[in-house]
């Protein structure tokens, strides 16, 4: 609420809710400040909460993905360094078939990014690259080498952005 003291120390102080309401009852520009702030700050939220919900997206289907590859491409017997690079070769062959490049690739050409090709991804691409991420992990599951699974990948990503890039459902994500 609110608090009146008297004395050397005293005032008045008011919960910040009062205190806006006052500000606002006594000056126009004060209420007009409070409200493009307000919208402001709102309007970073919802940039940095569609980042998030996109990158989410993508990571969907990724302990499928990651999954096939344990089962099926890993031995027993290799070193950790050898399964990281399973993983990411992997990772960079779903790159190739979406975005025609390895994140090696991407990270040469833009020196001056923060992070990696995925994470300047579309709405679009971001949802082809989780399905990606399924269709490789069955492919992988019927035992197609690696060469032709990024035939049919690449040939599934163009048919899925064409269909997406028109689709008003996906606007609306924007």
């Amino acid at each position: 609420g609110l608090k009146a003291t008297a004395g050397r120390y005293g005032g008045t102080y008011a919960h910040k809710d009062i205190a806006f309401e006052f500000g606002m009852w006594i000056s126009a520009e004060f209420k007009i400040y409070l409200i493009k702030e307000f919208q402001r700050l709102k309007d970073i939220e919802q940039k940095q909460l569609g980042w998030s919900v996109k990158r989410d997206l993508a990571k969907i289907n990724y302990r499928i993905h990651t999954d096939a590859i344990k089962e099926n491409l890993i031995p027993a017997e290799l070193s950790k360094a050898q399964i990281q690079f399973i993983y990411a070769d992997e990772a960079d062959m779903l790159n190739m078939a979406l975005f025609g490049m390895t994140a090696k690739h991407w990270r040469d050409a833009n020196p001056e990014k923060e992070g990696n090709i995925r994470d300047y991804a579309t709405i679009e691409q971001l949802v082809v690259l989780s399905n990606l991420e399924s269709i490789n992990a069955v492919l992988i599951h019927q035992g197609l080498p690696q060469p032709e699974r990024l035939k049919q990948l690449n040939q599934t990503a163009i048919q899925q952005m064409k269909s997406l890039v028109n689709n008003l459902n996906i606007k609306k994500l924007k």
